[in-house]
C-alpha cells in the first residue's frame, strides 16, 4: 500500500473522530435551540466548531496556514449549509424521531458532512500533503 494511503485513511478516521465530539457532544442548548432560522448564532457557532476541530487535525498533519484557513471557510460554509437544509426539512415536515423521514433527514444530513470530509482529505492529497 502506498505510504500517502495510510495518512488519508488517518486523517479520514481524524475526522471521523472530530465530527463525533462536534456534532453530537459539544452541542449547547443555543446551538440545538431554533435551527430553522437561516441566521442562527448557534448553528453559526456549531460550525465554528467544526472547523477549529478541523484545523487542529489539520495543524497536525502538517497543512500549511493558507491551505487551513481556505478550507476552515469552505467548511463552515457547508455545513452550516447542510445543518440549515436539515432543520427547515425537518421543521417543515414536523419530523420526530419516531417517524423513519426523520432518520432519512439524519441520514442524509451525517452522508453530507462524510462526503464533505473526503472532499477535504482530497484537497489535501492534492494541494497540501507533502
Amino acid at each position: 500500500m502506498p505510504e500517502y494511503v495510510g495518512s488519508v485513511l488517518l486523517l479520514l478516521c481524524a475526522l471521523q473522530v472530530k465530527h463525533l465530539f462536534a456534532d453530537f457532544f459539544l452541542q449547547t442548548p443555543k446551538m440545538l435551540s431554533g435551527r430553522c432560522a437561516y441566521l442562527h448564532m448557534g448553528r453559526a457557532q456549531h460550525a465554528g466548531v467544526h472547523i477549529a476541530g478541523s484545523a487542529v487535525i489539520f495543524l497536525l498533519f502538517g497543512a500549511p496556514l493558507s491551505f487551513i484557513f481556505v478550507l476552515a471557510v469552505l467548511e463552515w460554509v457547508v455545513h452550516f449549509h447542510i445543518d440549515f437544509g436539515k432543520a427547515r426539512f425537518s421543521e417543515r415536515n414536523k419530523l420526530n424521531p419516531q417517524q423513519p423521514m426523520f432518520w432519512q433527514a439524519m441520514g442524509s444530513d451525517q452522508a453530507l458532512h462524510q462526503l464533505t470530509y473526503i472532499a477535504m482529505a482530497w484537497a489535501w492529497v492534492k494541494y497540501a500533503a507533502t
